[in-house]
């Protein structure tokens, strides 16, 4: 059994932060449901993590304009 060890420094932000994972997952087409999402093929995964990079980094960007 894994053990997810991904924790979130400021806890009033873990609903934030599946709100925003969720809305990554809508923006590449992948199907996340609430909770266990184990059944995600590496790929699928990785396409969210990587439009959440993508989205923040873009978001840092900006804010130094």
């Amino acid at each position: 059994m894994s053990r997810n060890n991904n924790q979130i420094n400021v806890p009033q932000a873990k609903e934030a932060m599946n709100r925003f994972k969720m809305e990554c997952a809508n923006e590449v087409g992948v199907n996340l449901k609430e909770g266990y999402n184990g059944d995600l093929s590496s790929r699928e995964a990785g396409s969210v993590g990587g439009q959440m990079v993508k989205k923040m980094i873009e978001s840092y960007e900006n804010s130094m304009k």
